[in-house]
């Protein structure tokens, strides 16, 4: 006679590998750095050359966004690692806050 109820097949996996969220913890994303954007007429991109400078709508002292996906993560500020650009993280998104995506800026 079994003094408890009998567990699930999912319920005794859970016990013995942990967390179902841990099996995400191991996905590798891609993240990306956005200094700032511009409109642009396709006139003006098809004229674009070497040597040509296209102005962005951030000051240089503005943060820049992390992305993962299409929503910002957290803000910052580009820092030099090694000879490479890196991130100084200065703001986390709040989880509960809705975050605002790439696509609602255009």
């Amino acid at each position: 006679m079994k003094d408890g109820p009998a567990m699930s097949q999912s319920e005794s996996f859970a016990q013995t590998e942990g967390s179902p969220l841990d099996l995400l913890m191991d996905i590798e994303l891609e993240a990306s750095l956005r200094f700032g954007s511009r409109e642009m007429s396709l006139s003006e991109l098809i004229e674009l050359g070497p040597g040509d400078v296209i102005q962005l709508d951030r000051h240089i002292a503005d943060p820049v966004d992390l992305i993962v996906g299409d929503k910002i993560v957290a803000r910052g500020e580009v820092v030099l690692m090694h000879g490479k650009f890196g991130l100084r993280v200065t703001e986390i998104a709040e989880p509960k806050r809705s975050l605002e995506t790439i696509r609602c800026l255009f």
